[in-house]
């Protein structure tokens, strides 16, 4: 029975081990995740601005300002001149949107920063991100911030969670007393 309670030792401490690892590089990824998914923002941004800046000039070169240039393709008889106005005030809008993603996200504290990614995100951006994402190790204090989190998480989940789960189904019966 003593070689059966040694290997179950054994076994918890080593899947203690594995799961600090598992939690640590989990948790890590998200900085990593987070990072190259600004940088994808930021190429959106780049490319939003440069459209809206070359309807700032069209309407500049007209002697108008963009909302003017707008309002005028806006009222156009000819519906495909019209939709134009709609696709310049979409770009205004996408260009904000984008700003402000970008602003909040630099700006976030190290705690805050995954709850304002998700108030954030753009799905179109977050999917093209994950279908090329590379798994990589942060070195940065905040990989390793949430690295130790992951691991501490994991081993509460283990420790207070799965593993009295597993010890209430586990525990020797006690023979029934007789009452003879």
């Amino acid at each position: 029975m003593k070689s059966a309670r040694g290997f179950l030792t054994i076994f918890d401490n080593l899947l203690d081990r594995v799961l600090c690892i598992v939690g640590a590089i989990m948790f890590s990824q998200g900085p990593e995740f987070m990072q190259q998914y600004l940088q994808r923002l930021g190429g959106h941004l780049a490319e939003a601005r440069r459209q809206l800046a070359a309807f700032q000039n069209t309407a500049a070169s007209s002697g108008l300002t963009l909302n003017e240039l707008i309002q005028k393709t806006n009222a156009n008889a000819d519906q495909a001149v019209a939709r134009l106005g709609g696709l310049m005030t979409g770009t205004m809008e996408r260009v904000h949107s984008l700003q402000s993603a970008h602003n909040a996200l630099i700006n976030a504290a190290l705690w805050e920063r995954p709850f304002v990614f998700l108030r954030h995100i753009d799905p179109a951006i977050a999917n093209a991100t994950a279908a090329i994402y590379k798994p990589a190790v942060p070195t940065t204090i905040e990989g390793v911030i949430y690295a130790l989190t992951g691991m501490l998480i994991v081993l509460a989940i283990y420790h207070l969670g799965a593993k009295r789960l597993v010890g209430l189904f586990s525990r020797p019966r006690l023979p029934a007393k007789s009452t003879a």
